[in-house]
């Protein structure tokens, strides 16, 4: 609860500068936009991979080459904003110190910490090893100076390309409802929220889409990105190969959909009646280069000779028109990350894998064993199951992209702030009326943690929903860092596994200071967020946020403003959970 009510506090400040400094318009055909995409795969052999934290669980081989995407919108004479999706497990804050430093050398001050932001799709097969902080290091067994290497250089040459491509443009935004493709795996958190609320909201995960499609004043549509909540876990805790995840092949559909057809208005129906070799390879559709002026001069020299001096002048034109085609831009898809934190791609129901019965609903276990409960893909195997996710949500973008019609109009901005989250003083409700003040304290990681989830569950005799936690592991973990009587009041009702916010040696095992950050593109927000957001917790934070934009400051924004929640971004902090869903100690909250 504290760590939600905070953030929502930071945005709704942030969101007062916002709206306090936004009174210029500017008119819609006056954006600048570029995009850009370079690859990140790293490391593919013998580097622990990041995200189930299993150290037998290293690279050998690609099943999908890793890769920065990024769009950067300006105004010509003033603000822009960076985005880049990263297709990692979460983004980290010294890669992105380091390609802010970087863009410095080369750009002086146009590229800040303020103004760019880096987001991950959350896939767990990438190789790990880029963060700073203890914690996320134990199963890469340090940091792994080729990870980083291969994500800074990436993340930098995909901005450097999105500058270069700067050009008048106009963006168009689209939402919709995509079904059959991610589960909440902690229902019974999340039934504790208050009925009322729940009532509110058809599903119990969010299923909405949000894209933005990007048209080049010249050339017409040369992007995309969009924003969906589903975990990057269709790839299994067993997988080898590195891997975009179903995010991963989802931008890679829908870039070789494009690349396919040149016509207008597209159709998904693109990739019908392939025949793939199996795996690896069947993840790709097959790529057809379709050379649109190329094919209609080819036709126009079959056509009648009857009008042969028109079709000549044509024929030129086409000529001139085809050569130019080398100077489009490439078109760049991505399928970024939202509140995910509780949602699965492992849509069909978690059972135990020894009976095939469901799972315990409170501590997915089976027969009190975390270990045999396994959330399961709708293909016949996690390569299907990752295609299958991926196509859905490709599916879904093309629906969007080719319907999309209303344009983003207005001002660009940005703020940002550091918040050290061990150390800050918030005032909240108390039951029955009134007011009181709380503090906040240094991070811990709880018994929940170590069970896992039915996307990869833990080991030895963890389970999920344990809110007292047993001697033995507790006597054990003591042995590194003991929390104090305050530390264990202020962490309540989550049992302290590790004491990680104040475990030093031999650094730092956890953040505590955190940047929080807004982009504002005309009538979309997009709200950086370090962490996993849960579905409701991102509800309230989405609505929080909504509320200050249009009720304080200049009120220039109506009920249509949109905001996005971006998570994973900037840096990593783990989880965002509500306070009703914090009592009920799933995974999810243990952190």
């Amino acid at each position: 609860m504290t760590e939600q009510r905070i953030i929502m506090i930071w945005f709704t400040i942030l969101m007062l500068l916002l709206v306090k400094n936004s009174k210029e318009v500017i008119s819609a055909s006056n954006y600048l936009i570029g995009l850009g995409s370079y690859d990140i795969t790293g490391p593919a052999a013998d580097i622990n991979m990041m995200g189930y934290a299993k150290t037998y669980q290293t690279t050998s081989g690609i099943h999908l080459r890793l890769r920065a995407r990024t769009f950067i919108v300006a105004e010509p004479q003033g603000n822009r904003v960076v985005f880049v999706n990263i297709d990692a497990c979460m983004a980290s804050q010294i890669v992105t110190l380091e390609v802010l430093k970087r863009l410095k050398a080369r750009y002086g001050n146009l590229y800040t910490k303020n103004n760019v932001a880096i987001s991950a799709t959350h896939t767990h097969a990438g190789p790990g090893g880029y963060l700073q902080y203890f914690v996320y290091l134990i199963t890469s067994f340090g940091f792994v100076r080729q990870s980083f290497d291969a994500l800074v250089d990436g993340v930098e040459q995909s901005i450097i390309q999105a500058h270069d491509n700067l050009r008048p443009g106009s963006i168009y935004m689209n939402k919709g409802e995509l079904l059959d493709t991610g589960v909440n795996r902690s229902p019974s958190a999340y039934l504790n929220n208050p009925a009322e609320e729940r009532y509110i909201y058809k599903h119990d995960v969010d299923k909405d889409m949000t894209l933005l499609k990007f048209v080049d004043d010249e050339w017409g549509p040369v992007g995309s990105f969009s924003w969906f909540a589903v975990h990057g876990t269709s790839m299994s805790r067993t997988n080898p190969l590195i891997s975009g995840d179903n995010k991963g092949v989802a931008a890679r559909f829908m870039e070789d959909w494009f690349d396919q057809d040149c016509n207008g208005n597209k159709s998904s129906d693109a990739f019908k009646a392939k025949v793939n070799p199996p795996r690896i390879s069947s993840i790709i559709p097959f790529v057809h280069e379709i050379h649109c002026e190329l094919h209609e001069l080819n036709a126009s020299f079959q056509s009648s000779s009857s009008k042969s001096a028109i079709r000549f002048k044509s024929l030129s034109r086409r000529v001139r028109s085809a050569l130019r085609q080398a100077d489009r831009p490439r078109f760049v898809s991505a399928f970024c990350q939202t509140n995910c934190g509780d949602v699965s791609p492992n849509v069909l129901e978690a059972s135990c894998i020894d009976t095939g019965s469901p799972c315990d609903f409170n501590h997915s276990t089976c027969g009190g064993k975390n270990d045999l409960c396994f959330g399961r893909g709708p293909g016949a195997d996690e390569f299907e199951s990752t295609r299958i996710i991926g196509d859905r949500q490709f599916k879904k973008a093309v629906e969007l992209f080719n319907t999309a019609s209303e344009q983003l109009k207005g001002k660009v901005d940005f703020r940002h702030t550091y918040v050290d989250f061990s150390k800050l003083e918030v005032t909240i409700s108390k039951q029955g009326g009134g007011t009181k003040v709380i503090k906040t304290c240094p991070a811990a990681m709880g018994f929940s943690f170590a069970a896992g989830t039915t996307d990869g569950p833990g080991s030895f005799d963890f389970k999920q929903g344990d809110v007292k936690g047993k001697a033995f592991w507790r006597w054990l973990s003591y042995l590194l860092k003991k929390p104090n009587q305050k530390q264990v009041d202020c962490q309540h009702s989550k049992p302290i596994l590790f004491n990680t916010g104040e475990m030093k040696l031999p650094y730092d095992w956890s953040p505590a200071i955190l940047p929080v950050q807004i982009l504002r593109i005309g009538q979309l927000v997009i709200l950086s967020v370090p962490g996993e957001v849960t579905t409701m917790a991102g509800r309230r934070l989405r609505n929080a946020v909504k509320t200050v934009l249009t009720t304080e400051g200049s009120k220039e924004f109506d009920d249509n403003v949109h905001v996005v929640i971006a998570g994973f971004t900037n840096a990593y902090s783990q989880y965002v959970t509500t306070f009703e869903e914090y009592q009920i100690q799933r995974y999810e909250v243990s952190f």
